[in-house]
């Protein structure tokens, strides 16, 4: 039996991060989870060994480097909270960044020359066009999109000048769980729509907040690209071996191609559970676009990436699945939600829009 090729998996502990290594794990791989669970969970890591520590201490990346050798990284563990890194954008810098360079200094080190890089389709800010592609201009609005655009050119200039080898993953907006019912979705605090949704739905939180319902969209609420986590921690894996057969550097969108509306997802919730869900309209927030969705045609090209998983039924059934259940979460009871069933039937829910 062929022994499994060790990949260090920064952030292996978080959301993304843990569902990525479920996916290594049955293609063969070993994650090692390189993980302070500042915001992750000791219970996600479940397919490798787990190393707690911080991806800026370069003494603990060499030892762990040192200890399993692995062939490449998979650089998930970031600071991600749009309003959080307003409000505070210090330790975004100072994770984001500065961590960042320390595991590419760590991974030159040792020798490594392959990396796949969570970036974000925040480093794009508000597109001129719709879909957009990687060509389209990267003007972030938020320290967060700054710091992950940041992060893009350093490992760039370290190509160039390194000989590292990278894949980079703009994600668009990662939900939905593990369709076997193994992770869950587990921030603290919840700011993702597709749970705070469900925890309106099941009057965990009064409400759910909607920010402006008189955007330039069909119902005037916002439309974004949701790609299932399964199908973005997959992509990951395409990603290695995309590398491993001698693929060239490039960067990614990883998204479904498809919008779909704040007001989409609240009727598709009210008709699982038969009450509508308590929503708060706000004002718009500065700098929000009103529609953002991938054009993942250079995924697919190279990498043989498609979203199988991403549709906003499989996205909602998959998470409430995950919600309702207290092993996964160890809270909240599912009070009156049917997850709905897996098909791909997009009539009545995913907007179909045009450029």
């Amino acid at each position: 039996m062929t022994a499994p090729r060790p990949i260090l998996v920064t952030g292996g502990a978080g959301f993304i991060g843990s569902h990525a290594c479920k996916q290594l794990a049955a293609a063969g791989y070993l994650p090692i989870t390189f993980d302070n669970l500042s915001r992750g969970h000791r219970r996600a890591v479940r397919w490798g060994p787990l190393i707690v520590g911080d991806i800026r201490d370069s003494a603990a990346l060499e030892c762990a480097i040192a200890e399993y050798r692995p062939e490449a990284i998979l650089h998930f563990a970031a600071l991600a909270y749009v309003g959080e890194s307003v409000a505070d954008p210090s330790p975004y810098y100072s994770h984001n960044v500065a961590g960042t360079l320390a595991i590419l200094d760590a991974a030159r080190g040792a020798g490594i020359d392959q990396l796949v890089f969570s970036s974000s389709c925040a480093t794009y800010g508000v597109p001129d066009t719709l879909p957009v592609s990687e060509t389209a201009p990267q003007r972030p609005v938020s320290p967060y999109g700054r710091t992950k655009l940041f992060c893009e050119q350093i490992i760039q200039d370290y190509a160039a000048a390194y000989g590292l080898r990278y894949v980079i993953l703009r994600y668009f907006n990662a939900s939905g769980c593990d369709p076997d019912g193994d992770l869950g979705e587990w921030h603290t605090p919840e700011t993702h729509l597709v749970p705070r949704i469900l925890m309106a739905a099941n009057g965990i939180i009064p409400s759910v907040e909607i920010f402006g319902s008189d955007h330039a969209t069909p119902d005037g609420t916002c439309v974004r690209d949701f790609i299932h986590v399964t199908d973005l921690a997959h992509a990951h894996v395409l990603a290695l071996d995309y590398m491993s057969s001698g693929g060239k550097s490039l960067a990614v969108n990883i998204g479904s191609g498809q919008g779909v509306s704040v007001r989409d997802i609240l009727d598709a919730v009210s008709r699982n559970t038969g009450r509508p869900v308590p929503t708060e309209m706000r004002p718009r927030r500065q700098g929000d676009p009103p529609i953002l969705y991938a054009d993942p045609a250079l995924a697919r090209r190279t990498l043989g990436f498609s979203a199988r998983l991403s549709n906003i039924n499989v996205i909602l059934g998959t998470a409430a699945a995950a919600f309702a259940s207290p092993a996964a979460t160890g809270a909240a009871e599912g009070r009156g939600w049917q997850p709905t069933p897996f098909h791909a039937d997009r009539s009545g829910i995913t907007a179909k829009l045009e450029p």
